[in-house]
């Protein structure tokens, strides 16, 4: 498949790394910027154009006429649609646009197979609905839905004195009654996709599959709140904001939020009217405490700057035991802000690349089983995929225990019939199933990847 990334910045430069790690993808870059295209394409041996992706001549450079999919993430949501309309004439191939500004979200929706984009991509919306999800279930520090909600893998922290502790994983069914299955463990700076005899410890962070109601269930018998909050401060009011207050009032959540622009308050009073709008600067420690910070269920921190919004966090966290979510522009320094305990960190940039490589991947035609979704958990260390199982697939009909599976790869869950499943070695995979693989490898794109080569 030939993909074309039009901008190199954040996303660009991840969307080019991961989609890379697929040997049958041929990568094109193109930017304005010389000395970012040679770093791109020296760091992940792919091809690079430095010119304007609004220009004919750049894109027919580029290989557009051949491309399968033009992927357009500059800084500009004007340049992305531009560049998008160009390609669609000239190369006929798909299209996908990443587009921030509220007032070109629902338009671009309605008119999206006009104007010929396969797929459009709001980083701040999407980054919203994360956030929205994890209020709803705050005892998650991350929450991924697969088989259209029927599936769910949530991650979370072991607290001291929890029933898990020194608890084998083989143990948790038989002891708890659970149907859920520990797809992961992160302990410090190590991912495990742990077997029966691995135990788990305080502070480990563990990821698992299961359905919401077997999910609930278990939370419950390892004494963990499942409840949603009822409440929320959030310290920012741009655009993230609006659509995360959106999304959380119209489940009944009250939320509070802290805007120092007083022209930009002004907006957020008319667009939600039923919000509580403080025009204030919410790094002030006093006017967070005198705002109700101590007895509030939720903080969420969307200010513009990182540094801010840490401190916030660290702050929040000190004075209230509620859930607390942290937005992260800059993805740099990931490993040292990951240790800083900040509840929930929110990387939009990641989340769009996430959607982005997710629709890519899903798209590579073959005669198997393709993906349908994929979310990368473990704090970038794995990834989740979803596949709909076809008539022609190489695993059906065969116990799962005769399958030669690669090493790192784990089959955490089937869907049929409306029934979710934890499989056993004895169980076997049928044609319409939805399976969830666990991988800590890269570049599967269909089911019978999970296979080793020569052993099918």
């Amino acid at each position: 498949m030939n993909i074309i990334i039009a901008g190199c910045g954040k996303v660009g430069q991840k969307l080019a790394k991961q989609l890379n790690s697929d040997e049958h993808q041929d990568i094109t870059v193109i930017d304005l910027k010389y000395n970012i295209v040679q770093q791109i394409v020296g760091r992940n041996d792919i091809m690079g154009i430095a010119g304007s992706c609004t220009n004919l001549d750049t894109l027919l450079e580029a290989g557009i006429q051949n491309a399968d999919i033009l992927i357009a993430v500059t800084g500009s949501d004007e340049v992305n649609i531009i560049t998008c309309l160009i390609a669609k004439k000239a190369g006929n191939c798909q299209t996908i646009a990443r587009v921030r500004k509220p007032e070109y979200n629902k338009n671009l929706y309605v008119f999206k197979e006009d104007l010929g984009l396969a797929m459009v991509i709001n980083p701040e919306h999407a980054a919203a609905n994360e956030m929205a999800r994890i209020l709803r279930f705050p005892s998650a520090i991350q929450i991924d839905t697969f088989a259209k909600g029927h599936i769910e893998i949530l991650k979370f922290k072991i607290p001291d004195s929890c029933i898990l502790k020194d608890m084998a994983v083989a143990d948790i069914r038989t002891k708890l009654g659970c149907d859920v299955l520990i797809c992961g463990v992160e302990r410090k700076d190590d991912a495990f996709i742990p077997g029966g005899d691995f135990v788990l410890k305080e502070n480990d962070f563990v990821s698992f599959v299961a359905s919401p109601k077997n999910s609930a269930h278990f939370f419950k018998k390892i004494g963990i709140k499942t409840n949603s909050v009822k409440d929320t401060i959030i310290v920012g009011g741009g655009d993230t904001a609006y659509y995360l207050a959106k999304n959380l009032m119209q489940t009944g959540i009250q939320v509070k939020i802290i805007e120092q622009n007083e022209k930009r308050c002004d907006e957020l009073c008319r667009l939600l009217p039923k919000a509580s709008i403080i025009n204030a600067d919410g790094t002030d420690d006093q006017l967070l405490m005198e705002e109700g910070l101590e007895n509030a269920q939720s903080f969420v921190a969307l200010t513009n700057i990182d540094e801010e919004n840490i401190m916030l966090s660290l702050f929040a966290k000190s004075k209230m035991p509620g859930k607390i979510i942290t937005k992260i522009n800059r993805i740099a320094y990931d490993n040292v802000i990951n240790n800083l305990d900040l509840g929930t960190i929110i990387y939009p940039k990641n989340i769009t690349a996430e959607y982005i490589v997710n629709f890519v991947r899903a798209k590579i035609n073959s005669i198997g089983s393709n993906i349908e979704t994929m979310h990368i958990i473990l704090n970038g260390k794995a990834e989740a995929l979803e596949f709909k199982i076809t008539k022609n697939s190489p695993i059906i009909n065969r116990p799962l225990e005769e399958l030669p599976i690669k090493e790192n790869v784990l089959i955490a869950c089937i869907y049929r019939n409306g029934t979710v499943f934890s499989p056993r070695g004895q169980d076997v995979i049928l044609p319409m199933d939805t399976v969830i693989i666990i991988t800590l490898k890269s570049g599967l794109n269909d089911i019978e990847d999970i296979l080793e080569q020569g052993k099918k």
